[in-house]
């Protein structure tokens, strides 16, 4: 009996990663409500603090995956990935209602394309949306703000092969920091939702643990925030405003015209040969630079947390911040310009939520007057 028969099911493919997946679940809460349930594909790679290994991982990384394919498995509550790797996946199986299914890159876009073509044999979803959070699955590779187009390059080079009506969704444009909104704007077509406080609520308890910074900054302006936030280590400036809670379609066959990288993948049967054509086409791969800070991570030596000197230097970076027209910053960012290692952000969250309650913007750190 297919477990997923009693119900409408729909299928959601978080496009870029772990942020992707938790505004999956925001955005089928918003737009289909309790009746229906979900089945969010979507990888298992997570930044360093979490998964100090570079790269996705596959299912031969965990123990406790359930079989859903032949070539798709379920990542269960009891689900746990073998060390050294970690992953916010089996967290996110406890709290979110959905089935969380495991897309496995490894074999290049044939393989996710694989996946696909049996999820949709096996579900027969209801409806079929790929979600991109920020909107860099438009990219068209030669951007110099562009970060992470692999990922989101490989989904939409599976999504666009197989024989099946799929929507392509974008929320909150330019949340990602890659591509600017007015890039996106004329790629447009129907608006479908915007979101408000409450469709926050339904992932509001994963936004407190979660290291996503564009799915962080989507439920920000949702909440109301406004203003420029900074992310990642560089500290890029991301304008928060009324387009920030939107999401809008985009026609899938535009999409692939536009991203080079996409259709330059669609026949890769391994990760490094999609790899080796980002190095090509986008003069990099996410994964090298993912590389290169593990390595760097290594070697860094251990701190302890001193709540005097952190306090501190937060004092300065706020007063440096405000010169620079800051008003928010992401806790990922916030704990690299404190000079304090990624497994630390839990901790300091902890100290300053505890020592300035009045800044803390949920999901974001407000800089303050």
């Amino acid at each position: 009996m297919n477990p997923y028969s009693e119900r409408m099911t729909r299928l959601i493919v978080a496009a870029g990663g772990g942020g992707d997946a938790v505004a999956a679940a925001m955005l089928h809460a918003a737009l289909y409500g309790d009746e229906d349930q979900a089945v969010i594909l979507t990888y298992a790679w997570d930044r360093l603090l979490i998964d100090p290994l570079p790269g996705p991982r596959g299912a031969d990384s965990f123990t406790g995956l359930e079989p859903v394919t032949q070539s798709v498995w379920s990542v269960l509550a009891e689900a746990q990935p073998i060390a050294p790797a970690g992953s916010t996946l089996p967290r996110l199986a406890t709290e979110l209602p959905h089935t969380l299914a495991l897309l496995d890159p490894h074999h290049g876009a044939e393989g996710i394309t694989r996946q696909l073509e049996e999820l949709v044999s096996h579900l027969a979803p209801a409806s079929i949306d790929l979600l991109d959070v920020g909107g860099d699955i438009l990219a068209q590779g030669d951007e110099p703000t562009l970060k992470s187009p692999l990922a989101d390059a490989l989904t939409l080079a599976a999504c666009c092969q197989v024989n099946a009506p799929i929507r392509l969704l974008v929320a909150g444009p330019g949340l990602d920091g890659e591509i600017s909104p007015d890039d996106l704007r004329p790629l447009f077509g129907t608006p479908v939702h915007t979101f408000t406080a409450e469709d926050v609520e339904t992932i509001g308890s994963i936004l407190e643990w979660h290291p996503s910074e564009a799915t962080a900054m989507l439920a920000a302006t949702a909440r109301g925030a406004r203003g420029i936030c900074e992310v990642r280590d560089a500290g890029l400036p991301v304008p928060l405003t009324d387009e920030g809670p939107t999401v809008h379609e985009v026609d899938l066959d535009d999409a692939v015209s536009r991203n080079s990288l996409a259709r330059a993948i669609m026949t890769t049967a391994t990760l490094d040969e999609a790899e080796a054509h980002s190095r090509e086409i986008c003069g990099f791969s996410e994964i090298d630079y993912e590389r290169n800070k593990a390595a760097w991570l290594t070697e860094r030596p251990p701190t302890k947390l001193d709540p005097d000197d952190v306090l501190s230097r937060l004092d300065q970076f706020q007063s440096e911040a405000r010169a620079r027209g800051v008003t928010h910053t992401t806790f990922r960012h916030l704990t690299e310009a404190l000079n304090l290692s990624g497994s630390q952000r839990d901790e300091l969250r902890r100290l300053l939520i505890h020592s300035r309650p009045g800044q803390y913007d949920a999901p974001l750190w407000s800089i303050g007057a």
